[in-house]
């Protein structure tokens, strides 16, 4: 049984949406292998098996077929046997009940591989329950959770398995509107299933949970075939490197488990990366702070700030309460939602310029705010 949590995406449309949980499930653990900033990429075929292997020189055995991929648009066929390895089927079973998703093994060593997948796939064996990952060619191992972090999204899982092929990954902030994409993962539990697309847009504020547990995902969407069980996969780009997490889809009905309907959205890789990194080094992660809580009755354009945090960078930098927030890094604020999103894309420490509507007619003004840092659990 496939499950999906419903999200809230804000977009003009009010569209409801919904997670990609193929219930509860988990990743692995590994070393996350990046490829070089070149437009191509060269790999060797095997001429009996098809399987791919990159190839450091641009030559290839007798027994194997030269490919770029990279060269001239997206080489689906070369991605799909590029990536697939990297990509396995998670199945998750619970007091909660049982589902599966995907993740993507982002680091291996000699003796341990770490897989990154969505927080809402493995949340539910957080405390009991048993978590396996499936790889391409049939095989299962047990997984066990590194950390995760329900704010972002994000969780990490680890295998004890070695010395496995790793995804490699891209840079999310290259990536535009229009860019041809694969979505790699396991929908409804069909493992290795592949789908193409465009990048349709970026920066989709995109919301889920309860109040005061909330994911916020400043995404990336596309649409590229995502469902049910997609939850975790990988958003891959013309070189096969990892841009993004899938993590939700849009729905035309709140109650309904649909299908996509060409509205799905991930996690850009970059926002991703610094949140995955910290759990594997320490097990937990952080979130950038503002230093605001925000008027959520506020029903004009922009995000009204309520009260200020004692401390926290927006005092620091002088921004009064009952200021409303108009753009971030000149980013369009129009609620707390976008703001919020926003500011969880940075890391903690970043300074950014906020402008804000000053209360009481002051007019406008901006400000340097450098987010300080929270645990995200």
């Amino acid at each position: 049984m496939v499950s999906m949590k419903q999200m809230r995406f804000k977009s003009p449309a009010k569209v409801i949406s919904a997670f990609l949980a193929g219930a509860i499930i988990a990743g692995g653990v590994a070393t996350a292998a990046t490829t070089s900033p070149s437009s191509v990429i060269t790999a060797c075929a095997d001429k009996r098996t098809g399987a791919l292997f990159l190839s450091s020189t641009g030559t290839c055995s007798s027994t194997r077929t030269l490919v770029e991929i990279g060269s001239a648009g997206m080489n689906a066929k070369a991605i799909s046997a590029l990536v697939t390895p990297t990509v396995v089927s998670i199945s998750v079973t619970s007091t909660a009940g049982s589902g599966t998703g995907s993740g993507s093994i982002y680091k291996s060593n000699a003796s341990t591989s770490y897989i990154i997948t969505n927080n809402h796939v493995i949340e539910s064996a957080v405390t009991t329950g048993t978590i396996s990952v499936e790889f391409t060619n049939g095989d299962q191992v047990a997984a066990t959770i590194v950390g995760r972090d329900p704010m972002y999204d994000l969780a990490v899982l680890s295998i004890k398995s070695g010395n496995l092929p790793t995804i490699a990954v891209g840079d999310s902030s290259k990536v535009s509107v229009g860019d041809p994409v694969l979505a790699i993962g396991s929908p409804l539990g069909l493992a290795s299933t592949v789908t193409s697309g465009i990048i349709s847009a970026l920066n989709r504020p995109v919301t889920t949970g309860t109040t005061g547990s909330e994911s916020y995902v400043n995404a990336i969407q596309t649409d590229a075939a995502i469902n049910p069980g997609n939850s975790g996969g990988a958003l891959v780009d013309t070189q096969g490197r990892i841009i993004g997490v899938n993590s939700a889809i849009a729905t035309l009905s709140s109650g309904a488990t649909s299908g996509s309907i060409g509205l799905g959205f991930s996690i850009p890789i970059n926002e991703a990366k610094r949140v995955i990194d910290e759990i594997i080094a320490t097990g937990k992660s952080t979130r950038p702070v503002l230093g605001v809580f925000f008027d959520t009755t506020y029903t004009g354009i922009g995000a009204r700030i309520l009260r200020l945090s004692p401390g926290e960078g927006a005092e620091k930098a002088g921004i009064p309460a009952g200021s409303v927030i108009r753009s971030i890094d000149g980013v369009k604020i129009v609620d707390e939602v976008v703001a919020i999103v926003k500011i969880r894309s940075y890391a903690p420490g970043t300074t950014i310029t906020v402008v804000v509507d000053l209360p009481n007619s002051g007019g406008s003004k901006s400000f340097k705010v450098t987010l300080g840092t929270a645990p995200s659990m």
